[in-house]
């Protein structure tokens, strides 16, 4: 059995090994405001309000103080748009490094405020679990914007939109992003999607993929805003563009609203 604290050492290591092949995902040379963030986005399964429920008072009042302290935030925690007994929740945990990330495990572990406001969700049993499961992925920032941006508190988004882009190969996810560096980010902002962040995934389900989000401020207006981005010639000039076809092969779109515990 490998000790803790060499796992510790070793899964930065290995993460970054991972992803410095990649132009849009290599690492600076050093930990600097230059460098992509790391992106963990945590979907919990849920079959129940009251599943939902105890989740959300994890985030809320043990896992956001904890992360915090870390000096992680802002952590957004979302649930789909549309009411249902089986809805699912987001988190969404920003990293400025993947040593950060690493040292989470740890720091959870060693922080006493954690444990105690904790102590009962991660003690669920089997006859009265927290949760169904959760699955976990790794994303690294696109170069296009290598950190996450928070909508101003004056325009606080209502909608937010998640949106997974599948590639048929690792080199056509590289070629998916180029493009998205090539015109579609900076469009997104100009007709108002208000994009919150944009990550390559590199450890996780449906790879190769990407994951974005965006917001806006009522169903309605977002809608507006993917007309606008839809009808826009810098669009039409780059999905007729021959150096970016076939790079996605299928889309996974959830609309997602806030819960108290977010601070996004």
């Amino acid at each position: 059995m490998i000790p803790q604290t060499l796992l510790q050492a070793i899964i930065p290591l290995a993460l970054a090994a991972m992803v410095a092949g990649s132009p849009s995902c290599a690492l600076a040379a050093d930990a600097n405001a230059d460098s992509p963030q790391y992106y963990e986005v945590r979907v919990y399964a849920t079959q129940s309000d009251s599943q939902r429920q105890r989740v959300n008072d994890y985030w809320q009042q043990a896992a956001v103080p904890a992360y915090n302290r870390m000096g992680l935030r802002p952590i957004g925690v979302f649930t789909e748009q549309e009411a249902s007994t089986t809805n699912k929740i987001y988190v969404l945990i920003p990293c400025d490094s993947l040593e950060a990330f690493g040292a989470i495990p740890a720091k959870l572990a060693a922080d006493r405020a954690y444990q105690q406001a904790a102590a009962e969700f991660l003690g669920a049993t089997k006859t009265n679990a927290a949760y169904e499961r959760f699955e976990s992925s790794l994303l690294v920032a696109f170069n296009g914007m290598k950190h996450l941006i928070v909508p101003p508190p004056s325009q606080p988004p209502n909608v937010f939109e998640l949106r997974t882009y599948l590639s048929p190969s690792e080199s056509k996810g590289s070629n998916k992003i180029k493009m998205f560096e090539s015109g579609e980010i900076t469009l997104m902002k100009d007709v108002g999607l208000a994009p919150i962040f944009y990550g390559r995934k590199i450890v996780g389900p449906n790879m190769p993929c990407l994951m974005y989000l965006t917001c806006g401020a009522s169903p309605e207006a977002h809608k507006q805003h993917w007309e606008a981005f839809s009808s826009s010639p810098v669009w039409k000039q780059l999905k007729d563009d021959p150096q970016y076809k076939d790079n996605m092969i299928g889309m996974i779109r959830v609309v997602l609203k806030r819960t108290p515990a977010s601070q996004i």
